[in-house]
Parts: C-alpha cells; sequence; structure tokens
C-alpha cells in the first residue's frame, strides 16, 4: 500500500515548518537514507531523509510553503509495482490546507491527530493539523466534474468573484492552489455577488495607503518573518516578561589575558590553531560557573536544575537570526579545543547546518559584541538558563594599578540574572570570579 511521508518533527521545539525545497520530484525512486527535501525549522535548515525505499508517486505541499504542521502529509511514497496514479490518489486532503492555513485570519478549529499509518517515513504527527472549517464546498466545471482546489483557494476565489472554472492550478494534479487565485485577477467573473454587497460597494470608500507607504508616508519593503526569527521573537518576548532579569557590570583589566593569548598563539601556530579573545572568555565563564555553582542552574517552575558541567551557549550572529552553538564540557576542555569547536560551530551556523544537539541545551550562555565597538550592553536571558553573561570592547582607560593611575586595556562585562533561581549575592560572586580569572588568565590552562 502506499506510505504518506509526512512532515517531520526536525527538532523537540518544532510544530511547523517551512518546505524550503524538494530534491525529488514525482517519479523519482528513493531509497532509505536519501535525502529527499530541506526543511527550514525553527533553528536552522535541515535535509530531510528517506527512511523506505519506493518511488515518489505525488508531492502534495509544494516547496517554499511556510507553515506546515508537523504530521501534515507532503507526499506520497509508492511501493514496487504499485500504480503511481493510484498510489497519488491515497493522499489524504487537506495537506496544503494546512500549510496555507498561517496566513489565514479567520478562526480554525483543531481535529483529531490522525492514527499513523502502519509504516511511514517520517515521524508521526506531535500536534493537531488545524483545519479549516469555513472553506466553500468544492465547486464543480461547466461539465460538472469536481474542480480541485485547496480550502483556502476556494475561499478566496468566492471573496473576490473568481470563477475557479477559468482558473489554470499550479499545484500537484492541476490543484488550484492560492497564488493562482490571487493571480486571477482578469479571469472569469464569477456569479453576480449579493445584493448587500453590491449596495455596500456603491458606498464611497477612503483610498487605502499603497503596499509601499506606511501609515506615516515612509517607503518601506513588507519582508515575512522566517521561522527562526518567529522562535527569536517569541522566546525573547517570554523571557522579558516572564523572567525577572537584575543586571551586574564589573570592569576586567585584559592586560594579561592578551599577553597570554599572544604566547599561546605562537606556540600553537605549527598545529594551525588561533586562539581568539572569545575562546578566553567561554573558558573564564566555564570555570566562574563551576567555582560558583550557584549560578550554574536553570529554573524549572517547581524546581531547579543545578548542573555539574559548564556548556556554554555561544551567540553567533547567522543569515537568519542570532543562535547559540554550544561548547560542552567548556569547564574542562582545553583552550585549542574550544577554538576549533568554536570555529566549526559558527561556520555550521552561518550555514544553516547546525544539528539539534549543537544548539539545544546549555548551562549558561556569553553574547560578545565587542567586535563591533561596543562598550557595554545587557543581554536578554536565553530560558531556561540562569544567566548570560554580555561582554563588550577592551579599550585603553586610565586604570588604578597597585594605587597609581595607568593606562590598561579594560573590558566592561554585565551579567544578566534570573532572580527566581540566583540570588544577588551569588551573582556577585560569579562576576568576581569571572574577573579573577579574566585577569590572571594562567587559572585557565591547568
Amino acid at each position: 500500500m502506499p506510505t504518506p511521508i509526512k512532515m517531520p518533527a526536525l527538532s523537540p521545539t518544532m510544530e511547523e515548518g517551512t518546505l524550503a525545497k524538494w530534491l525529488v520530484k514525482p517519479g523519482d525512486k528513493v531509497e532509505a537514507g536519501d535525502i529527499m527535501a530541506e526543511i527550514e525549522t525553527d533553528k536552522a535548515t535541515m535535509e530531510f531523509e528517506a527512511v523506505d525505499e519506493g518511488t515518489i508517486a505525488s508531492i502534495a505541499v509544494e516547496e517554499g510553503s511556510e507553515g506546515v504542521k508537523v504530521g501534515t502529509v507532503i507526499a506520497m511514497l509508492a511501493e514496487e509495482g504499485e500504480d503511481l496514479d493510484e498510489a497519488a490518489a491515497a493522499a489524504p486532503e487537506g495537506g496544503e490546507a494546512a500549510a496555507e492555513s498561517k496566513s489565514d485570519s479567520e478562526p480554525h478549529t483543531k481535529a483529531e491527530p490522525a492514527k499513523a499509518a502502519p509504516r511511514e517515513t517520517a515521524e508521526p504527527a506531535r500536534t493537531p493539523v488545524e483545519v479549516d472549517t469555513k472553506a466553500p464546498a468544492a465547486p464543480k466545471d461547466d461539465s460538472g466534474e469536481r474542480i480541485i482546489a485547496s480550502p483556502l483557494a476556494r475561499r478566496i476565489a468566492e471573496q473576490k468573484g473568481v470563477d475557479l472554472a477559468g482558473v489554470t492550478g499550479s499545484g500537484p494534479r492541476g490543484r488550484i492552489v492560492k497564488a493562482d487565485v490571487e493571480g486571477a485577477e482578469g479571469g472569469k467573473a464569477a456569479a453576480p455577488a449579493k445584493q448587500e454587497a453590491t449596495a455596500e460597494m456603491a458606498e464611497p470608500r477612503v483610498p487605502s495607503k499603497t503596499p509601499a507607504e506606511s501609515e506615516y508616508g515612509a517607503p518601506y519593503e513588507e519582508e515575512k518573518l522566517t521561522n527562526v526569527r518567529k522562535v527569536i521573537a517569541r522566546r525573547l518576548t517570554e523571557s522579558k516578561q516572564q523572567v525577572p532579569h537584575y543586571y551586574l557590570a564589573v570592569d576586567v583589566r585584559l592586560d594579561a589575558m592578551l599577553d597570554l593569548r599572544k604566547q599561546l598563539n605562537a606556540g600553537l601556530e605549527a598545529d594551525g590553531v588561533k586562539l581568539s579573545v572569545n575562546d578566553l572568555l567561554i573558558k573564564a565563564l566555564a570555570r566562574a560557573l563551576m567555582r560558583v555553582p550557584q549560578c550554574n542552574v536553570s529554573f524549572q517552575g517547581d524546581t531547579i536544575h543545578r548542573y555539574k558541567r559548564a556548556d556554554v551557549s555561544v551567540a553567533v550572529a547567522a543569515p537568519t537570526g542570532l543562535i547559540t552553538p554550544i561548547i560542552t564540557e567548556a569547564d574542562t576542555k582545553g583552550l585549542a579545543a574550544i577554538s576549533t569547536s568554536m570555529k566549526e560551530l559558527a561556520e555550521k551556523a552561518r550555514e544553516g547546518k547546525l544539528q539539534p544537539h549543537e544548539y539545544q541545551g546549555g548551562t549558561a550562555s556569553l553574547s560578545n559584541l565587542g567586535m563591533f565597538g561596543i562598550k557595554q550592553f545587557d543581554a536578554v536571558i536565553n530560558p531556561p538558563q540562569g544567566m548570560i553573561m554580555a561582554v563588550g570592547a577592551g579599550e585603553q582607560r586610565p586604570y588604578v594599578v597597585d594605587g597609581a593611575l595607568q593606562v590598561a586595556t579594560v573590558m566592561t562585562a554585565s551579567g544578566s540574572f534570573d532572580h527566581r533561581a540566583i540570588d544577588g549575592a551569588d551573582g556577585a560572586q560569579l562576576m568576581e570570579a569571572f574577573k579573577q580569572l579574566c585577569e590572571n588568565p594562567m587559572g585557565l590552562v591547568v
């Protein structure tokens, strides 16, 4: 029997995704392990592999479709010897509706998730698929044949007065989709609208602003949020609304750390390793967390998790938005290993190729904007972590050393703490330990 290929949950937090690109087409044969599609999750763009062999009978969700719910049927796979047309016809209706319903503002009701097929090529649905209950009934053409169109396309056609019999579908098996109806301005008109609507149209209307002009008159271009940007917006909004932040700042003298970095790089040059200041700061934060374990925690509602090692999440600016790859066991990992791991993870982050285990978790975070000349800033905590360290640029400042005024390279570090899990005195101890490790950096190499 044909096998439905469903939208997989490629990360624990994924509820929906964007089907960025199909790498197969109907008629293509696939084997277990073949890459079938690229899917944009809430964190990165990931490859989707086949787990069964067979022939692609049909594509139910077109590439570029946004908001495709986990568990939605996106394609049908025919077994050896099965008729492709029959396998394609077995595809359930509504796959496309689930992908398009994100742009629809009308109320929806949630249906019970369908039972898993005996054999699937993707994970079973983890969230119910939204079904539009207000979509118009399927129309028919002049010959009485049913016109294949998505529920959203039918509703838009009814609202715009477009006769679907005159619209050519671009979806699978000629299915009419939203884009086809929106581009059917010159199509055959549908039956006259109700008298009330006609009367309403006769009323004078205030001209609306053009799409390229805001309410203030400034020109703009509209850009849809990516899944990554949506998650960033949601999580950081929740953090500022729900987490009681407090902030502590210290000035850190960096001269000793810069000297040590220079010496270490001279010794590591033959190995192709070049330490950055950020690598040393990652290590300093990790060691400080182990010295002050009261800050190496996360708030979990009725409980607090106290971690036995320091996994430091490091903020990286990727084209799709901020992401935090993790240096695991940073408290015991050597500086060369931290540097190598950080370069590899940063490159993967910029290419959108991070795997879930490389960015999920972490016991605390580090955000460094010093390379942009930022002197000081307060970062937003990444729940459920209990703190994040924000570091600015090292710059030459007047600084008192041994009772005498000198010029020193000084950096301001600001810690953001979750007051539900970390008391102010504990946060202050962590900042003191971080400062001490940075100013006496030999503690980072032993």
